[in-house]
């Protein structure tokens, strides 16, 4: 499930940057301006991405989609060490399948410099930017999703806000770095573009953000009021996850989930 997800999540991306910035695309001649394009890309994004957290497969899976995020809950010591190495070869493989589909199904028009499988990389600031840039964005995303879960109040509108931090970073942030997040997601482009110019930044500069976020958060409040590492857990479906999630809907709950 967490393969398919991001192999959807980045057919989806390959499919509305093509679509907004291929030069044969009519989008290009309608929408010429490129700050417009980038908000368009980044609703479409984050309406795929609220999708899938809400879909039947991201509710069983919690929809992470993204190592670090992955990686993250392992240190708050939500996820078993086996799921958790199969979470992240999952996540990696969904990326490069999902731009493969997209490139069958699209042709050269995915492959096109304007398109080019819808790489991300530094911005014309430069690395040390986009790095700076990655680990803000990637901190903020972990520690409004660790706020939101545990919360009994917001607990089920965490995908809401993911979503919503996605479409402003693609608006606003992307110029700097191209708005990842996400090593699988940047290698999936990367690999089928052959583009590995400066992709160790988006192996080093997410976790980096997540995993600050998820010790400030821990600081702030404590590991026991991190219940969960689903994005939504409002639903029927089985949790493999280490599940306090009862306990934040009646304190006096006392267990696990399963």
């Amino acid at each position: 499930m967490e393969g398919a997800e991001l192999g959807i999540f980045m057919i989806s991306a390959c499919f509305f940057t093509a679509l907004l910035e291929h030069p044969a695309s009519p989008a290009l001649r309608l929408i010429p301006n490129s700050f417009v394009r980038n908000a368009l890309i980044g609703l479409a994004m984050a309406l795929t991405a609220v999708s899938i957290i809400y879909s039947r497969w991201g509710k069983q899976s919690g929809a992470h989609m993204n190592p670090a995020m992955t990686l993250t809950f392992f240190r708050l010591g939500k996820i078993e060490p086996w799921d958790a190495f199969f979470y992240v070869i999952a996540q990696f493989f969904g990326g490069v399948f999902g731009v493969a589909v997209a490139s069958l199904v699209l042709g050269m028009v995915v492959a096109h410099p304007s398109v080019n499988y819808a790489v991300t990389r530094p911005g014309p600031l430069g690395v040390r930017v986009a790095f700076m840039a990655e680990v803000l964005i990637s901190f903020m995303l972990l520690l409004t999703v660790l706020t939101v879960s545990n919360s009994k109040k917001w607990a089920r509108y965490t995908g809401l806000f993911g979503g919503a931090l996605i479409a402003s970073y693609i608006t606003f942030e992307a110029p700097l770095s191209g708005m990842s997040m996400n090593p699988a997601r940047t290698f999936g482009s990367a690999f089928l573009a052959r583009s590995f110019d400066a992709l160790w930044l988006y192996f080093v500069a997410p976790p980096i953000g997540m995993l600050a976020a998820a010790e400030v958060y821990v600081r702030l409040r404590s590991i026991r009021a991190v219940h969960c590492a689903k994005y939504h857990h409002n639903n029927d479906k089985r949790c493999i996850f280490r599940c306090r999630f009862a306990e934040l809907q009646n304190p006096k709950t006392l267990g696990t989930m399963s």
